[in-house]
């Protein structure tokens, strides 16, 4: 691992050159007979067809990504533009780089907070996989790939450690929450300790640290073009023990994944046990990422012929059975219960009864959200930010569904933004239902943290998904809202209130992924040839290929 060096690719290169290049060396392989739709990893940004034309954003094909630094403070999109970057942009920078970790002398990641002022520590010094996502996008969309590479390659020598929880052994494919990184002055010596769930509130393993790791493998690969950290042995079996853990045979009865509470960002009790669409959409990101990179030997072959099957499967399911707009919801307001055979239309025998009041006066007549979790007898008609933008992202959802995702956006913008982008989860869970729930949870008031608080972390997601559907003027409009406070407020964890006005009540400063966030948006917004890292294009082989009655069969 240590030998591994970047390939001298040139930072000139074409985005349309570089995906020829990446993918065919990396994909030297028979398609399994399937005639997939390019995605970004095989088509210049120019061929587009959700919307970047909208945005006079017609002529990617001499784009590039960025290859080298220009400055401590100034991010290389910027001196490509010929407008000044704001003044919070140098401020970021120096606090992102305040919060770098290192190892025998390498960037390894950043930790979650540089909160000088805050007494409890708790695990807020630890770089997290999720967290780091945000970071690594900085640098890289800056030039600057060497930490990226530092930190996917340290998390995956922690893969590979003996992961217990009192007596029972983790899944060998299990990626820590966290790490640390603990310095001996007396002997010099740097040593990782890693939380795979053991320590953290609730003793939770979390489901997305892996997920994020693909998909942040993938980023590294589209933003360098080196491919050889991917084609590794380590990186191929590290993604295949990934896979492994997702996609074993067990009892469901559907493609999605069943997960505990608090098993990503939702790191607490918040009634998400089941199918969180945060999860899902992040699997679907997942399967598509590491199809394009898994390596069609012995061992990747088979991995490639599950994923394709439950691709299909999968995303059939979501955008059936997941999908909510002003149509769906008055079918599900006529349901009719207790159906028996394979021709139920109500197959999950949702009691139309239980469909809460907010949802209806929520629901516009043009615009529509994947809810929060679907299983049986149980609909979450919550929305959730990350996963609606990770759909979009991925492709998971339709051109059409992305369009009406933003259009719910548009038109419910104070539940949704107000103040600060943006809701974690709308509307926020209480009274009674809110200590059945939430277990009485101190931290998860209404409207606060993950019970409706507002992340300003969530605006880089916001960012890409408006600009991969052409509404960039509504990315614009948020990040002027993130601007008016996020300095002044010395960089929040959160905010809570029904509108985002109040910094949250128990909220980090100098909250790293909220520094990160802000940058990410920016430099998408400045440069969105950046997108094509973290977005995926229609894969029209994924249309709706499968009979209704047979959605959960893979």
């Amino acid at each position: 691992m240590e030998g591994m060096g970047l390939r001298n690719v040139s930072s000139h290169c074409s985005i349309s050159e570089m995906d020829d290049y990446d993918l065919s060396r990396l994909l030297g392989k028979p398609r399994l007979n399937i005639e997939r739709q390019r995605s970004f990893d095989e088509r210049s940004l120019s061929e587009l067809s959700i919307g970047l034309t909208r945005c006079g954003l017609d002529n990617f094909e001499s784009t590039y990504s960025p290859g080298g630094r220009s400055g401590f403070d100034t991010p290389v999109s910027s001196t490509r533009n010929s407008f000044e970057p704001h003044p919070m942009v140098a401020d970021a920078w120096e606090a992102l780089r305040r919060s770098l970790v290192y190892f025998r002398g390498q960037p390894v990641g950043t930790i979650a907070a540089v909160d000088h002022a805050s007494e409890e520590v708790l695990n807020y010094d630890q770089v997290f996989v999720r967290d780091f996502v945000p970071s690594a996008l900085a640098f890289l969309m800056n030039g600057e790939p060497d930490i990226v590479k530092n930190f996917l390659l340290k998390t995956l020598c922690l893969q590979s450690w003996e992961k217990r929880v009192d007596r029972f052994k983790l899944g060998e494919g299990a990626m820590p929450a966290s790490f640390k990184v603990r310095h001996d002055p007396i002997r010099k010596a740097d040593t990782l300790v890693a939380d795979f769930g053991e320590s953290a509130i609730g003793r939770v393993a979390p489901v997305d640290s892996g997920f994020w790791w693909i998909i942040l493998l993938r980023a590294y690969t589209k933003s360098t073009g080196d491919l050889s950290l991917a084609e590794t042995p380590d990186c191929q079996k590290g993604m295949r023990l990934i896979l492994s853990l997702c996609l074993s045979e067990g009892f469901d009865t559907f493609p999605t994944l069943l997960c505990a509470d608090g098993c990503c960002m939702i790191d607490r009790r918040m009634g998400i046990y089941g199918y969180p669409i945060e999860i899902q959409a992040l699997f679907f990101m997942v399967l598509r990422c590491s199809l394009a990179m898994l390596k069609p030997d012995a061992e990747g072959k088979e991995f490639i012929e599950r994923i394709v099957k439950r691709l299909n499967a999968l995303s059939y399911h979501m955008r059936s059975y997941f999908w909510l707009d002003f149509q769906q919801l008055n079918d599900i307001y006529r349901y009719k219960t207790e159906e028996y055979s394979h021709t139920a239309v109500n197959k999950f025998n949702v009691i139309p009864d239980s469909i809460p009041d907010w949802v209806f006066e929520f629901m516009p007549t043009r615009g529509g959200y994947f809810i929060g979790n679907v299983s049986p007898a149980r609909m979450d008609f919550r929305w959730f930010a990350l996963g609606n933008c990770i759909a979009i992202l991925s492709s998971l959802a339709t051109p059409e569904q992305s369009m009406a995702i933003m259009d719910l956006i548009e038109s419910r913008w104070e539940e949704l933004v107000g103040e600060m982008p943006l809701k974690i989860a709308y509307p926020a869970i209480e009274s009674h239902e809110w200590r059945i729930v939430t277990g009485c949870d101190p931290k998860n008031t209404r409207w606060s943290y993950h019970n409706g608080g507002s992340w300003p972390v969530l605006l880089w997601l916001l960012t890409a998904a408006c600009i991969k559907t052409g509404r960039p003027q509504i990315a614009r409009r948020a990040i002027e809202l993130a601007e008016s406070r996020l300095l002044k407020d010395s960089w929040p964890e959160y905010y809570d209130g029904k509108n985002g006005r109040y910094i949250g009540k128990q909220a980090r400063k100098y909250q790293t992924w909220s520094i990160a966030g802000y940058l990410v948006a920016k430099m998408l917004l400045e440069d969105p040839s950046h997108l094509g890292m973290i977005s995926l294009e229609e894969d029209k082989q994924m249309k709706h290929v499968l009979k209704r009655s047979s959605s959960w069969t893979f």
